[in-house]
């Protein structure tokens, strides 16, 4: 008996080879879909594995940061804390590649202060928020999300206006923010791509729903309610820079935004003509969209103007944590000179 071969990429490692740990979460959770996603971006980027290192928080987006790549590294962190602990494991290794998986919860209520600053120090990493609108891992109880109104059988009316995790991101200087909606996993797959990609910090907000304690169909991170109201802003294609670059539509439809480092998001505009490198305008479509009952998904803002952390610090090409302690530690002399400063 005979098998056929397994499609391998440039690296020589099949899609396979990017699988973590068997799923443990809820059949039918958004949140495997988008592992399925994460996995399929990385063998199609032949993203050497030994590079990415794998970053979550608490809760069930945080778990399924086990179910793919497990062959690169990874550190599950405390709740809320994960942008902190992956901005002191990009300054100690600035060569790893972090990619962080994240709830509603962890980035919205604990952890939002450590998100504001991390996007303001544009830590460059790819930040996928596993948006449920619930704290899926304790019960159900509404999360920071959760649209004013919205109705839980175990949690009652949630009375609270929902945090915008787009435009919070969008106020911070963040320079890549996208939404997304598990339901369309060629938007997730491409968009993941691109912020691989991108040079700073990538923000991708995916409503994923929770089959178990938000999936009816009046909600609106249902699977019923993405399918039937998702808007998207654009057909969003990522061109990697060893492909040749081939014009596929009429002359005026289609926009090429080109990232560091020479590869290209190719924009199709659908329903709506929006310009991702115009800040206000994001802000605006969120605003609007929000005033509609609208769910818009697809690349909102998109700005590569600022520098990263490791630029800002002026960390040498050697990272700190490969740097011997005769360098890393200054001498007797040097410590004396600079508390002589003070005296």
């Amino acid at each position: 008996m005979t098998t056929a071969r397994q499609p391998v990429n440039a690296l020589g490692l099949t899609r396979a080879d990017y699988r973590g740990a068997p799923s443990t979460l809820c059949a039918g959770c958004g949140h495997d879909s988008v592992t399925s996603q994460i996995i399929a971006a990385a063998f199609e980027l032949a993203l050497p594995p030994q590079r990415v290192i794998r970053m979550s928080g608490i809760g069930c987006s945080s778990k399924s940061a086990a179910y793919f790549l497990g062959r690169s590294h990874g550190f599950n962190s405390l709740h809320g804390r994960m942008p902190a602990v992956t901005t002191g494991a990009h300054v100690a290794n600035h060569t790893l590649l972090p990619l962080a998986v994240s709830g509603d919860g962890d980035t919205g209520s604990i952890g939002l202060g450590g998100f504001k600053h991390l996007l303001r120090r544009n830590v460059p990493m790819v930040y996928i928020i596993e948006n449920n609108g619930v704290y899926g891992l304790t019960k159900g109880q509404f999360s920071a999300t959760a649209d004013e109104g919205a109705r839980l059988k175990h949690a009652g009316v949630n009375e609270l206006p929902p945090i915008d995790l787009c435009a919070e991101a969008l106020i911070a200087g963040c320079g890549f923010v996208a939404r997304s909606f598990a339901g369309d996993a060629k938007q997730v797959r491409e968009l993941i791509k691109a912020a691989f990609a991108f040079h700073g910090t990538a923000v991708i907000d995916v409503i994923s729903p929770c089959v178990t304690f938000n999936n009816h169909d009046d909600s609106t991170k249902s699977y019923a309610y993405g399918k039937a109201h998702e808007e998207p802003l654009h057909d969003l294609t990522f061109i990697p820079r060893y492909e040749e670059l081939v014009e596929e539509f009429a002359p005026g439809e289609v926009r090429d935004v080109r990232l560091h480092g020479g590869p290209m998001i190719r924009l199709r505009r659908l329903a709506t003509d929006h310009d991702p490198a115009d800040r206000m305008a994001a802000i605006a479509l969120l605003e609007h969209a929000r005033a509609a009952g609208e769910f818009i998904t697809g690349l909102i803002y998109l700005s590569e103007g600022r520098p990263t952390l490791a630029e800002s610090l002026g960390l040498g090409a050697t990272p700190l944590a490969e740097l011997p302690a005769d360098t890393l530690r200054p001498p007797p002399e040097a410590l004396a000179a600079v508390n002589d400063e003070f005296r």
